[in-house]
């Protein structure tokens, strides 16, 4: 027997663990049900009502092939060698399959399981599958993980050129098992259900995330380039919540591009290829967590930036987290998030650059309050947001960057499309005043709308001050020699 150990892989079609296992012989599926370690990680409700209602699209699909799938719990992760021991010798299973997973609690975990099951002779198999490159395989000639996404990006497309990662045979159908699957709940202890409007705005399954990405690839990535920055345009792809638990791999998204762009890389549509730059940021982020594992363990990507003076200003943050900061893209991109369980890409860096250098909130914070709301929430990829945005992670610019939220909004959302529609308070606002209704005049603004929380050019000179006393990295290599 077979034992397929599904986590964020929630699909059957090119699943290369799963499609392993059934070419080996007779194949069992299980999932683990870990509460108090969802909850330590920060899981949404909303992403943890995601995966259920994917793990039951996924069982139904499981059980065409005759694969059941059996639901464990394990509240948390150190439980699983032992959750995991007892299924295998009740099934009598000789070889668990699992695809390779990246924070520093999934690589301990998978270490202890894979070390407890083979002690008793029990084969343990994993696989590359949610990246396009297996980390370490992409090194600086010096050996180590790159820090400058453009430098790695690079190595990413010259690989991609010699060789195309090809997606797995499907998992082969197999005589019924006299194993009855279980029943996948409708929800989890310390996780509330979503909205209706939040499960309407993301379906679950396959085949909605296949038709998503057919959808994009044939009418909207040729545009993808012009209009991914505007957040009141169907700009994006839709697709970060399926990719995060593995509803649609990453091979699938990029020969899906290249097919649309008659096969071609750089040249073509510039709109495909930005989109693979996207993924590609994606997998920068997985490879730098795995490399600098101190970004799983709540520490800065640059050392020196752990020094920073935040405030402590819970007013301000309060503010921040609900909407009311009185600056509109701001408060509009935050409803958003608490409306459908995500935010516009470009809005992330906004609203995350305005936390950590307007305000001087440490990035932690608002790390944690995204990872809390977000249906597509990733460690990899909101950790290295986060730090890009507060100049604490990777970046290769040499100058400090630090956005200006009414700039950023008269560019990107010129007429006030996205603000008016998420702060209806402001619909009555011209294209110029509804960035900026504190310029609309009368005593008090607008009314029921707050005036903004923090001067912009003197917040902004806090940031620099504060960057710009740090200690050099020099300095802290002698210190810590």
């Amino acid at each position: 027997m077979q034992l397929i150990w599904l986590r964020s892989d929630l699909r059957h079609l090119d699943n290369t663990a799963l499609s392993a296992a059934t070419h080996r012989g007779p194949t069992t599926a299980v999932y683990l049900i870990s509460p108090q370690q969802w909850l330590a990680h920060d899981d949404a409700p909303c992403k943890v009502d995601f995966w259920l209602r994917n793990l039951r699209t996924l069982s139904d699909s499981l059980q065409q092939l005759n694969i059941p799938l059996l639901i464990r719990t394990c509240p948390t992760w150190d439980q699983a060698p032992a959750v995991l021991v007892q299924l295998c010798q009740q099934l009598g299973v000789q070889a668990l399959h699992t695809n390779q997973e990246y924070g520093i609690n999934e690589t301990r975990r998978d270490e202890a399981v894979a070390h407890t099951l083979e002690a008793l002779g029990i084969e343990f198999h994993s696989y590359l599958d949610q990246l396009l490159f297996q980390p370490g395989s992409i090194l600086t000639q010096s050996g180590s993980y790159f820090q400058v996404f453009s430098q790695f990006r690079k190595i990413c497309y010259n690989r991609l050129h010699m060789a195309m990662p090809q997606t797995v045979a499907p998992p082969k159908a197999q005589a019924p098992l006299n194993i009855e699957r279980d029943a996948v709940p409708d929800s989890v202890q310390g996780f509330a259900s979503p909205s209706a409007s939040i499960r309407a705005l993301w379906p679950a399954g396959e085949e909605e995330a296949q038709q998503r990405l057919a959808r994009f690839a044939d009418q909207q990535i040729h545009y993808y380039q012009d209009e991914r920055d505007l957040p009141a345009k169907p700009g994006t792809s839709q697709l970060s919540a399926y990719l995060a638990a593995g509803v649609i791999s990453p091979r699938q998204c990029l020969h899906a591009a290249l097919q649309s762009n008659n096969g071609e890389f750089e040249s073509g549509s510039p709109g495909a290829f930005t989109w693979i730059t996207e993924l590609l940021w994606r997998e920068f982020y997985k490879h730098i967590v795995v490399g600098y594992p101190r970004v799983s363990r709540h520490r800065a990507f640059r050392l020196e930036t752990e020094y920073l003076p935040w405030r402590d200003a819970p007013q301000d943050l309060a503010a921040w987290k609900e909407g009311r900061t009185g600056f509109p893209i701001i408060d509009a991109a935050i409803r958003q998030l608490l409306d459908t369980g995500w935010m516009h890409n470009r809005l992330r860096m906004v609203v995350a650059m305005f936390l950590t250098k307007n305000l001087l909130i440490d990035w932690r914070e608002g790390e944690r309050f995204f990872m809390q709301h977000l249906i597509d929430g990733d460690l990899a990829a909101n950790n290295g947001g986060w730090q890009w945005s507060s100049s604490t992670g990777t970046d290769s610019v040499p100058y400090f960057r630090i956005f200006n939220p009414l700039s950023q909004s008269e560019r990107f959302d010129p007429d006030g499309v996205f603000i008016k529609h998420w702060l209806p308070e402001l619909a009555d606002l011209n294209k110029k005043q509804v960035h900026n209704p504190a310029s609309a005049g009368g005593l008090f603004g607008v009314a029921d709308y707050p005036a903004p929380i923090v001067n912009l050019s003197q917040s902004r000179e806090r940031a620099l001050s504060a960057f710009k006393n740090l200690p050099s990295k020099q300095m802290l290599e002698v210190s810590h020699g």
